[in-house]
């Protein structure tokens, strides 16, 4: 059986092993007593078992005496936005992000309409673990509201960010291939572009949630999307994740982006128009650093989690941020990674600079990185970490969030998994042959650690 993954963000698990209807009602029941009374927004992706799921968080909230506000199918950046635009006290976004279609989860949200902080998250378990829940007589239970415009807004604020020129990217015309993978993007990606007057292809866009491959967009599992935007000859090529908070970008030529560069290429943008402090974290390609440099701007790392790099983007009052999984950050809009933001952040750019997206692509910093995932077994991911971080103390380490090791040539990030049993393995250098080389050489000295 699959272990129950919590984490910062909330909960996921497989549907019927981990993530059964006692630990949803019992991780509902803690986050609404963490929140307190008050109204609460809750969305959900595509996949099949998000309306069962739905339906118990929704039930369990009424039970406490929670009000709240159902805004259907949509993005994961969508409830962040309407937990701040309809006042509310928090929100659950119902969605397992990029894993398979067994799994599902809860993404626990705070009243600020961000992601559960550190401490807030202590808070939630500390609750979990300490108390037996007390639910609401038959007179006091909450109320239940549908709100069909949550979608609409968080569209129409994006397009009315200070830098999004909208007329002139509708006069470029755009052709763009827009893979959804059956997720929730479906719902309305080719609407939004369409609104930006972009011809559009579609593909893996079926309303059904039934994901048709692999939904985490990393290369090996977009081959079929990497094709077809040869095929049809178009402009861009634009990969969301089943909710919709992560962008890859292809080509013209069909060539990727990689999802590192979907971050580098917003803050170039952004840097642009405005200056000022940039967060991204440990793991985030060093082109980031790169194109600040270029700015006079400083970069900024935290801890991998969505959560953190909002926290540090606060702390430092960053202009933007983001993750090199494709999370774009801008918070004009929403303070959190929003696929819609930066599909519009992208398209502005491209409308600006002039030439085609191939060219945009090659007059970006060029690195090359390379990851793996080394399953443990029995082993304890933290011992792991904590042998090698003894053995390489001489070197720059960073141990915010397992280890990142910088050399001339190269970093390393190695770090346990919030989502999975796994230890990840991130390396970076400036050609391919050199981080699959250094690649190599820490996945073999994490093996020769395992029992």
């Amino acid at each position: 059986m699959s272990k129950l993954m919590v984490s910062v963000s909330g909960i996921r698990g497989i549907v019927g092993e981990t993530l059964t209807p006692q630990t949803i009602v019992k991780f509902t029941s803690a986050y609404a007593q963490f929140s307190g009374k008050g109204k609460i927004v809750i969305g959900r992706d595509a996949r099949i078992t998000g309306d069962m799921v739905k339906n118990i968080v929704e039930g369990t909230l009424l039970a406490k005496g929670n009000d709240v506000v159902d805004i259907g199918i949509c993005p994961t950046p969508t409830v962040l936005y309407n937990v701040k635009k309809l006042g509310a006290i928090g929100g659950i976004m119902i969605s397992a992000s990029h894993n398979p279609n067994e799994w599902n989860a809860l993404k626990l949200l705070n009243r600020n309409g961000e992601f559960m902080t550190p401490e807030e998250n202590k808070e939630l378990l500390d609750i979990l673990s300490g108390e037996r829940f007390e639910y609401s007589r038959w007179d006091k239970i909450g109320k239940s509201s549908f709100y069909k415009d949550g979608l609409k807004n968080h569209i129409r604020d994006v397009l009315q960010m200070s830098i999004i020129d909208v007329d002139l990217i509708r006069g470029k015309n755009f052709k763009v291939l827009v893979d959804c993978v059956n997720g929730a993007g479906s719902f309305f990606m080719k609407e939004f572009l369409e609104e930006l007057n972009c011809k559009v292809i579609e593909k893996d866009c079926e309303k059904n949630g039934v994901f048709p491959r692999l939904p985490e967009p990393i290369p090996e599992n977009l081959t079929g999307t990497i094709q077809a935007v040869k095929d049809n000859n178009v402009d861009l090529g634009i990969v969301v994740d089943p909710d919709v908070d992560r962008l890859v970008l292809l080509t013209n030529n069909g060539e990727l982006f990689i999802e590192e560069n979907t971050i580098v290429q917003a803050v170039q943008f952004v840097l642009s128009k405005k200056k000022g402090n940039v967060v991204v974290n440990l793991s985030t390609t060093r082109g980031v650093d790169d194109v600040a440099e270029s700015f006079g701007c400083k970069v900024y790392r935290s801890p991998v989690g969505e959560a953190n790099v909002v926290k540090r983007m606060k702390e430092v009052e960053a202009v933007i941020g983001g993750e090199g999984s494709g999370g774009v950050i801008y918070p004009e809009a929403v303070f959190g990674r929003d696929a819609i933001t930066g599909t519009a952040l992208t398209l502005q750019r491209l409308a600006e600079f002039g030439g085609t997206s191939q060219e945009l692509k090659n007059s970006l910093p060029k690195y090359e990185i390379a990851k793996a995932k080394i399953s443990l077994g029995k082993n304890n991911p933290d011992e792991i970490v904590q042998q090698l971080t003894e053995k390489y103390s001489s070197q720059k380490i960073n141990t915010e969030d397992g280890l990142r090791i910088d050399f001339e040539d190269h970093w390393a990030h190695l770090r346990k998994s919030n989502t999975e049993p796994i230890i990840r393995c991130i390396v970076e250098a400036k050609d391919k042959a050199k981080s699959n080389s250094v690649l190599k050489k820490y996945v073999g000295e994490i093996e020769d650690l395992l029992m």
